[in-house]
Parts: C-alpha cells; structure tokens; sequence
C-alpha cells in the first residue's frame, strides 16, 4: 500500500518502517499514539498515519493521515505536516492531494473534513488547492469539507 505522486511516495506508517525512518525524522506523540492503536487494531492500517518521502532521495520530509477510520457517514478527517526545509515547495498540496484520491478510490470515504488555525495561510491554501470548501469558522478554527465528485 503506497501512493505515488510526481515527487513523492507516500507510505502508511508502520512498526517495520517507523523504525527505520525515525533516524531522519522527528517522529511526533501522534505517531507513537497511532502505532499503539495499530497493534490493538490492524484494520487502522491506512486510516492514519503516513509518511511523506521524496523520490528523488528516499528522505522523509512530514506525515500526513487521517484521524481514525471513516464514519458511519463515510467522513474522514485529514492532518498533515511538513519540515521547514520542505515547506512552500507544493509538497503539502501534492501530499494532502494524494492521500485525498486514495480514500474517495477505496470505496469507504465520501467526504474528507480538515481544519486549521484561521491564522494558517499555508494550509488554508494547501486546502483551497486541493479543493476544499470553508464551512465554518469557531473559535480560531475554520473547518473545511470536500465530497466526493461523481464518476
């Protein structure tokens, strides 16, 4: 399981390779938090953390995934993150882009949310690129949605 973008190949995270990345990546307490829930429950597997790795040279450069499964609603929640050297590059919106075409293909997802601080120009565009619709604002945070187009 792993998507291939232009520039980048994505992979699940997982016990095997979190061990080999976490030399060359700041591994954060979500990814700990996630590889726990996949020991208890393999059928995570996708539905969380990925990494983010250039093809160019194999280097990690963030993680990206969902928070849990989809819902009863088909709904998932999406996250991302990427290094400062690697930021303003098109990465983020190629990664989110992605991860996004995998879940409206696997027949479980569709709608994909997300939210950020209203103060995140950078992932309000990484959004807006990928297109997600603003639906609400509260406290601090705009909340954003993107159904799946029809086919």
């Amino acid at each position: 399981m792993e998507i291939y973008t232009e520039r980048l190949f994505i992979v699940p995270c997982t016990l095997e390779n979190y061990s080999k990345l976490s030399n060359q990546y700041n591994m954060g307490p979500h990814i700990e938090m996630y590889l726990e829930q996949l020991k208890r429950d393999s059928s995570v597997k996708g539905w969380g953390v990925w990494f983010v790795i250039l093809r160019k040279n194999h280097q990690v450069i963030g993680d990206i995934g969902f928070k849990g499964k989809p819902n009863e609603q088909k709904t998932v929640e999406i996250g991302y993150g990427i290094i400062p050297t690697a930021q303003n590059k098109g990465f983020a919106t190629e990664a989110v882009q992605g991860l996004i075409d995998w879940a409206f293909s696997s027949g479980q997802v569709e709608k994909v949310i997300a939210e950020c601080l209203e103060d995140n120009v950078a992932s309000i565009r990484v959004l807006e690129k990928v297109g997600m619709e603003r639906t609400f604002a509260k406290d601090e945070m705009l909340y954003w949605e993107l159904e799946k187009p029809f086919k």
